[in-house]
């Protein structure tokens, strides 16, 4: 894998992890009791970005390190996951 390759897989990985954690634990202002004049009742009560972007970097580096272990080791290749047969035989040596 090159370095460009880990880069994105990294990006991927982030912000599928920050999607996953986005709507975990969300009290909404109606919930809270406070709601703002002119916002929804379902809006959130408090910022909390910044703590699951924390949590987001945190996981997102343990996923992106196991994904990496796995890409590297050759555990699964681009070949096991050819389903249609498209690629052609590997060379033998």
């Amino acid at each position: 894998m090159s370095i460009t390759g880990a880069i994105v897989l990294y990006a991927v990985t982030w912000f599928m992890v920050f999607f996953i954690l986005l709507p975990l634990r969300v009290q909404s202002q109606d919930e809270s009791g406070k709601v703002v004049p002119g916002t929804p009742r379902g809006a959130p009560a408090g910022y909390v970005i910044r703590r699951k972007a924390w949590l987001t970097t945190l996981w997102g580096t343990l996923v992106w390190a196991v994904l990496c272990g796995i890409i590297l080791s050759g555990a699964i290749s681009l070949r096991d996951i050819d389903v249609m047969g498209r690629m052609p035989p590997q060379p033998t040596f």
